[in-house]
């Protein structure tokens, strides 16, 4: 039985926010209290805004309305560590759909998590692994965490950074935002030492620590840190452009592609063309447009149309 008034109140809110009908006698037994307790109780949380809507029958019930606005959501011991665990999975990976908006929920679950469910957290994620992974580098979510609330509370962040070529750095920065392109994280900060902006490779981010100093945003030189990043890659590494035309409706063809690719142009009902950059080597290239599911024609560069003819040939031989 729960005693302590307050306590009760949060684990029937968390009960509630449960998306089915409650009835009072379940509700009572949950809670171990009398079904009178049950009833006051949620008067109390009328009574703080939380739109409980009772159901007249032998039993009665309660639910939260839907479609209203709600009041700060409450979770179990279970349902917390579940999140976490699941977000901490995802932000490992540069996985798509899973893009600074995750991170940043992330980091606001592990601020307010209690010492003993964060260790249950690190202790179920240490013990587990997963059956697949993203093409890109592993991450470890401590980092994403530690950059994504200092993106958010606009604090300087240090760092310290391995460059391609294998130069090591320390880095002072003023963090503008995180990007996901689908297989890598980038941080985008304006770099104080060189007083100027840059992009960084998370994965080759080590040590991040948030020195407490606040700044006031500058703006970028583009509209968009996505736009920025996109500049700062073609500028930096060796792109190729690449034209392919599928047979396949432009809104079917873009839902099943990278978003940083581009979207498609339509050529007719059931065509499109995609022209793009790319700095990927053509092998994953090639791979990643026969995951598109429909026919296609790879038109230029050659290097990607050889690639894509002897990677046929190796499925159809594996065929038999």
């Amino acid at each position: 039985m729960t005693t302590d008034t307050p306590a009760r109140l949060l684990q029937l809110l968390s009960l509630l926010q449960t998306p089915r009908e409650w009835p009072g006698g379940e509700l009572a037994g949950r809670l171990g209290v009398s079904r009178r307790t049950v009833r006051r109780d949620i008067d109390r949380l009328r009574e703080l805004g939380y739109p409980v809507q009772a159901t007249k029958g032998a039993d009665g019930g309660y639910r939260l309305v839907a479609g209203k606005a709600m009041p700060p959501l409450v979770l179990d011991d279970e349902e917390a560590v579940a999140i976490a665990v699941g977000l901490r999975a995802g932000a490992g990976h540069a996985v798509e759909g899973v893009d600074e908006a995750s991170v940043r929920a992330l980091a606001k679950l592990e601020q307010v998590l209690p010492s003993r469910l964060r260790r249950r957290v690190s202790t179920l994620q240490a013990a587990t692994t997963p059956l697949t992974s993203g093409d890109g580098a592993s991450i470890a979510p401590e980092t994403l965490t530690v950059m994504a609330s200092s993106v958010a509370g606009q604090e300087r962040l240090r760092f310290a950074y391995r460059a391609g070529d294998g130069t090591e750095s320390r880095r002072l920065t003023e963090p503008h935002r995180l990007v996901s392109t689908g297989r890598r994280w980038y941080l985008v900060a304006y770099d104080l030492d060189r007083a100027d902006w840059r992009t960084f490779r998370v994965d080759r981010v080590s040590e991040p620590f948030a020195t407490g100093a606040r700044f006031a945003p500058r703006e970028l030189p583009t509209g968009s840190a996505a736009e920025y990043l996109r500049r700062s890659i073609r500028r930096h590494s060796e792109t190729y452009e690449f034209q392919v035309t599928f047979a396949a409706a432009a809104e079917a063809v873009e839902a099943q592609l990278p978003r940083w690719l581009g979207a498609p142009e339509p050529v007719g009902a059931d065509e499109c063309r995609l022209r793009a950059v790319a700095s990927e080597p053509v092998e994953w290239l090639a791979v990643r447009l026969a995951m598109v599911g429909c026919e296609f024609v790879v038109e230029s560069p050659e290097e990607l149309v050889r690639c894509v003819r002897e990677l046929g040939g190796r499925l159809s031989r594996a065929s038999g």
